[in-house]
């Protein structure tokens, strides 16, 4: 028996992806150095020193390697076996930690131990993985077999994304979003990714000019009917492939665009709500006539995004002026250029900007950054530790940094497309969709692209959860794909 363990370990050893592990292993050590260099105060301190987060951050690597060596002795079985169990004992952790977490800064969100500090939203993420992927390859599953598996599916993300939100932390949950591109990989329509893209289109719009009015509404509800009337005639010619309907309403759009324009002309005053929902309305009743001749479901997809935009529309200034804290409120307009507030919720981002513009390319070398020494960016070796990499390694450094993540992210990609199986091809992607969110919000909100979410950088940023949490996620998925031999044999 004790043999056959031994022949085991080292078959799954042998058939590891290493060009995987020795890019996690670059990724964690230059994340340790990088730690170092955000937060060296000029007294010398030694890398390892355990009083310093370099020090602190080396141990939790050592301690995420034990784990991840551990993963990859235990069955490959068990991680499908007990998914559901698993995404039961972690959605009750979620559950739990509403309740009996500290309130540090304002969130509900880590419980700790004496000295250690845990926030079970990271575990949350592989559990949420596997209970997916175990989803998927239930007996004779697919997407598109029946409506109800859709909310099957949902109701897997959704639960933790509104136990994290219970807890008031908004970053940790959208993380969860991001596994709706799994789905889109496993069937679900394109129109999905359709509609989500213009409902940020529509809130970023409606948002960012909601001071000056156009007929008497704001130029960015006005700019977003126009966006509606355009991308619903534009599905009439090419998705439902009627060039007629399509013509006709476009027609109808122009037409009344002039009478609207001649009204004003004549001072007569027009209702923009009014007027917009009322020929909309009006393309909706000629197309729902004029469809019947045809293959419907393709035109009721169409009328029914136009409805469900519109009231996307009105629902966006409710949504950004009461749901949204008003902390939350002012990250979305410093990112989007509505306020500069340098000195309140912009700091940090502009901090950062300084920082990695006074990089130039070649940087000002390791330990030289002066933004970075003098403590100017705030959370500088957690969530904003790629402004020290801009500052002291410049854009070939952080150029080079973001090539790794690529390659790291196309192996994972690899693996993915290898698996014979739905188990562990809906785990891959989870870990890539996982992955790709993280380090896009990240950067993004480092060079003011994104709001401030607090989203660390997956491997980089300080933080043992953080650094377990996806330690756990990649092992995981390389001890399936070190399997899948053995598998199919």
């Amino acid at each position: 028996m004790e043999s056959r363990n031994i022949d085991a370990g080292t078959s799954v050893f042998r058939s590891l992806d290493w060009i995987t592990i020795v890019l996690y292993l670059l990724l964690v050590t230059m994340g340790a150095v990088s730690i170092y260099a955000a937060s060296y105060d000029f007294d010398n301190a030694s890398l390892f020193d355990l009083k310093e987060f370099s020090g602190k951050q080396i141990m939790w690597i050592g301690l995420s390697i034990i784990v991840g060596v551990a993963i990859l002795l235990l069955d490959y079985r068990i991680y499908k076996t007990y998914a559901y169990p698993i995404y039961g004992i972690v959605v009750l952790i979620l559950l739990l930690t509403i309740f009996i977490a500290p309130n540090i800064k304002g969130s509900h969100s880590w419980l700790v131990f004496g000295p250690v500090s845990l926030q079970p939203a990271e575990f949350g993420k592989f559990a949420t993985a596997l209970a997916l992927a175990k989803l998927f390859d239930s007996y004779n599953f697919s997407l598109n077999a029946k409506i109800s598996n859709y909310f099957r599916a949902l109701i897997i993300i959704f639960i933790p994304i509104i136990l994290i939100l219970l807890q008031r932390e908004t970053g940790s949950a959208l993380v969860y979003v991001s596994l709706i591109f799994v789905l889109y990989r496993e069937g679900m329509s394109g129109l999905v990714l359709f509609s989500i893209l213009c409902a940020i289109t529509f809130f970023v719009v409606a948002v960012k000019f909601a001071e000056p009015l156009i007929l008497g509404i704001p130029a960015g509800e006005f700019s977003v009917f126009l966006i509606i009337l355009l991308i619903y005639s534009l599905m009439l010619l090419f998705y439902c492939r009627d060039i007629i309907i399509a013509r006709n309403v476009i027609i109808g759009f122009i037409a009344s665009g002039v009478i609207v324009t001649i009204l004003s002309l004549c001072g007569i005053g027009i209702n923009g709500t009014v007027f917009f929902i009322s020929i909309l309305l009006a393309a909706m009743i000629y197309t729902a006539i004029a469809m019947f001749r045809h293959k419907i479901t393709k035109f009721l997809v169409t009328i029914g995004f136009a409805v469900v935009s519109m009231t996307f529309l009105f629902s966006v200034n409710y949504v950004f002026g009461n749901v949204l804290e008003p902390h939350q409120q002012m990250r979305i307009k410093v990112a989007l250029g509505i306020e500069d507030n340098i000195r309140g919720a912009g700091y940090n981002v502009n901090q950062s900007k300084i920082a990695i513009g006074s990089g130039g390319i070649a940087g000002k070398g390791f330990l030289n950054g002066t933004q970075t020494k003098l403590k100017y960016v705030p959370e500088q070796h957690t969530d904003f530790i790629f402004c020290t990499i801009g500052e002291e390694e410049g854009f070939i450094g952080a150029s080079a940094v973001l090539i790794i993540y690529l390659a790291f992210i196309l192996r994972i990609i690899h693996i993915a497309e290898r698996q014979r199986s739905p188990f562990e091809r809906v785990y891959a992607y989870c870990v890539v969709s996982i992955l790709i969110f993280h380090l896009a919000i990240n950067v993004g909100m480092v060079i003011g692209l994104c709001p401030v979410i607090g989203i660390p950088l997956p491997f980089f940023s300080y933080g043992g959860s953080s650094l377990w949490g996806f330690t756990i996620l990649l092992f995981i998925l390389l001890r399936l794909d070190a399997a899948r031999k053995e598998r199919h044999d």
